[in-house]
């Protein structure tokens, strides 16, 4: 037992490593190679030092270990969890989420199989521990959105004023990119930096709301567009998308109010069995142990799992009101 717990405490500790690796010693490394490529390139103007500086530029490193960088670069997968990383404003890489997720996964449900041995109620716990990175990611994302919506009036404010101070589009951008934090500020400066860059203004507003996928923001990017293409004042109508969106705040902040009760009774259903069932154990092992080492008690098990995650989910559906 004693050996087997060494070799435990190994695969975890190198899977933590790699985890180390891959979400933040690639990424200096490449900086410093990119960088001393461009510092040759301005000194020597050669032409292919400027191609291969190019191309640099395209390639974006989505794990530092090798195998999985090009194993990630071949799927779809890896372009839909760097955008759900850049949204919620974290530097992990796409491999090191995945290393987390494998050793969420393999670790619990391990440990489980070996104090159990019920091999399909460990690999279901091992299922939903290994989805705590994404959950993560996912919250983390939420409050970034929530930040911004709760910001964008504010910014269009400062538009609107710049605006009908005799200043353009792209200066009551840039303008907004100086003074409203992040992550306002972040996204409007690139937007800004996109436009002086050479983009067009369908293309940068498109751009702004592919990483920001908000309600709030089409509606100001199609006022922005749509005045662009017939005239208007520009100014009138983003005062009055600040105030439908202030109005769709503040009926989600009354939908969230009517709604506490449902989603705390649909918290508490969810958790109580799980939280009773270790109290349980606590206080008599032997008499709860039955549950997974008799056949009816893990036919139970898998009978109230089920049971749980579906009167979750309906709660969820029940209170979850789209604004």
């Amino acid at each position: 037992m004693l050996l087997l717990m060494v070799l435990v405490f190994l695969v975890v500790f190198a899977v933590f490593a790699l985890i180390l690796l891959g979400s933040g010693s690639g990424a200096p490394q490449q900086t410093k190679k990119t960088l001393a490529l461009l510092q040759s390139a301005l000194a020597s103007g050669a032409a292919n030092v400027r191609d291969q500086m190019v191309d640099i530029r395209k390639q974006e490193l989505l794990s530092a270990v090798p195998w999985i960088n090009r194993w990630l670069a071949k799927i779809e997968l890896a372009p839909r969890l760097r955008a759900l990383l850049y949204q919620a404003n974290l530097k992990w890489t796409a491999g090191g989420m995945l290393l987390m997720s494998l050793a969420c996964f393999a670790f619990p449900a391990y440990l489980i199989y070996l104090r159990t041995g019920a091999g399909i109620l460990a690999l279901l716990i091992g299922i939903l521990l290994g989805g705590l990175p994404l959950a993560y990611v996912l919250q983390k994302r939420n409050q970034r959105f929530n930040k911004f919506e709760q910001g964008l009036p504010q910014a269009l404010d400062l538009m609107v004023s710049a605006l009908r101070a005799g200043h353009s589009l792209a200066s009551s951008l840039g303008l907004v990119a100086r003074e409203s934090p992040d992550p306002i500020g972040h996204e409007f400066r690139i937007c800004h930096e996109e436009q002086n860059y050479g983009l067009e203004l369908r293309t940068a507003m498109e751009n702004l709301i592919a990483r920001v996928p908000l309600q709030d923001v089409r509606i100001v990017a199609t006022g922005i567009l749509i005045q662009k293409e017939s005239g208007g004042n520009l100014a009138e109508v983003l005062e009055k998308a600040g105030h439908v969106i202030r109005e769709r705040f503040t009926l989600k902040r009354q939908i969230r109010v009517h709604t506490a009760q449902g989603r705390l009774t649909g918290w508490i259903l969810s958790f109580l069995p799980i939280v009773l069932g270790f109290g349980l154990y606590l206080v008599n092992p032997d008499t709860m142990s039955i549950l997974w080492k008799r056949p009816i008690g893990i036919k139970l098990l898998y009978t109230a799992g089920c049971m749980t995650i579906a009167g979750g989910l309906i709660i969820r559906k029940i209170v979850r009101m789209e604004v």
